[in-house]
């Protein structure tokens, strides 16, 4: 008996010690880091990191697994900057919001987490929710779920009767007056305190709700909603604890503020002004534009009269059109662009489809792909592990069959998802 259990725990860290390889032989790379694909090439990957892209197909060892990509076209994971995990929009969202529990959000989320992985999209920056988020995240972490490496904000921060503060829409006797502890500040102090909350509970980086909001129940899509006051002193302790915060902006004055209030993304940005792309590029303040969210509640709303309350759908058919047209705008001006969809939104799993409408809007195939990757990466501050195939970094890797330099849709349907080093999928 005791032979026998030392010969089991012998085999055991024999096999734990071993170094996990595995060659993925790449009929072609977009590595991110140059300007054109690189033909016949072999990953080495150990355990879940990127040793070596070489030249060819190099043979393998006997042990080693190899993963046969010679008709696909190979890419880094991609990330998505702008996403609602928990939930997907429909008529019945608001609604729900008085019935459904945090468990029925948790459970109909993990179909989320999901279809967003095999969709290949291996990291997600979560920009607010009910606090749900925080345990997927770290659900996935630990391998109870499938789906991307989630960056979240927890609860978005909002001021009273903004964009997003849970109790609009509500009958005064539900109301109540939230406040920093539920994201909700009206100075200075208390947007402090909102980050100092967000930090407690969890959150990887801070969003707030600059300007109105499409899907609020509430009458304004585009004014002002913070004070350049509440702004700076909300950024001062997001740097304090590292945070990467991220401002919902519709409307140009609300944008102007969080701008120079310094804030490092300006979500959506529809009607933003040349000046302000000046001051986005003079800063370095990234654009994630969510064209597909615009091109979704335009067409509920132009085609549903049911799908939204009254109060919306005027703000979804002004709103909708314009972000792709400010996209190309801005992308020509030379703002810095990361990728983003809305998705919650617009459908999760659909993420891809923003490649399609960057590249209309006029954005080169390549330039849209690494703004899923290399800026992407840059924003959340994680380019040392992520964003390109190189040497050092992690493992996470797409592919897809074709050649999407010549047809961005082809992003739409990937066969091939690694995160980690773990393969997810592989058609």
């Amino acid at each position: 008996m005791r032979t026998t259990t030392l010969l089991f725990f012998f085999l055991l860290f024999s096999f734990l010690g071993k170094s996990q390889t595995t060659y993925l032989h790449c009929g072609a790379v977009l590595d991110c880091k140059g300007d054109a694909a690189k033909k016949e090439q072999t990953i080495i990957i150990e355990k879940n990191q990127i040793k070596e892209v070489v030249n060819g197909y190099k043979k393998a060892p006997k042990d080693v697994k190899v993963i046969d990509l010679k008709d696909q076209t190979v890419m880094p994971g991609f990330m998505d900057m702008h996403v609602h995990i928990e939930s997907e929009l429909s008529p019945a969202r608001y609604a729900e919001r008085f019935r459904i529990s945090d468990a029925d959000v948790a459970l109909r989320a993990t179909m989320y987490c999901e279809r967003t992985l095999m969709a290949g999209f291996t990291t997600v920056r979560d920009l607010g929710g009910t606090g749900v988020n925080v345990s997927l995240r770290d659900a996935i972490r630990k391998n109870f779920i499938r789906g991307p490496r989630i960056y979240t904000a927890e609860k978005g921060i909002a001021t009273t009767g903004g964009h997003a503060d849970p109790t609009n829409g509500m009958k005064k006797e539900l109301m109540g007056d939230p406040g920093p502890k539920e994201g909700v500040i009206n100075s200075p102090e208390e947007a402090r305190k909102a980050v100092r909350q967000r930090y407690k509970n969890g959150a990887d980086v801070i969003k707030i709700t600059s300007t109105g909001g499409v899907l609020s129940v509430a009458k304004d899509g585009k004014g002002a909603q913070f004070t350049i006051e509440e702004i700076k002193a909300l950024v001062s302790a997001a740097d304090d604890y590292g945070f990467v915060t991220a401002a919902h902006a519709h409307g140009p004055l609300g944008m102007k503020r969080a701008v120079l209030g310094g804030i490092h993304s300006i979500e959506h940005g529809t009607f933003m002004t040349p000046e302000i792309m000046e001051l986005m590029k003079e800063r370095g303040t990234y654009m994630v534009s969510t064209i597909s969210a615009g091109k979704f509640v335009y067409e509920k709303a132009m085609n549903d009269e049911n799908f939204f309350p009254a109060i919306i759908r005027p703000k979804a058919i002004e709103v909708g059109p314009q972000i792709q047209a400010t996209f190309g705008k801005a992308y020509k001006a030379g703002v810095k662009i990361a990728f983003g969809t809305d998705s919650g939104v617009s459908p999760h799993g659909d993420n891809a489809k923003e490649f399609f409408y960057m590249v209309e809007a006029g954005m080169p195939e390549y330039e849209a792909i690494k703004s899923a990757t290399v800026a992407a990466s840059d924003l959340l501050r994680i380019s040392e592990k992520y964003g390109t195939l190189e040497s050092g970094k992690m493992a996470d890797i797409v592919a897809v069959k074709g050649d999407p330099l010549k047809d961005i849709k082809i992003l739409q349907k990937v066969n091939f998802v690694m995160k980690d080093g773990v393969v997810f999928k592989n058609e």
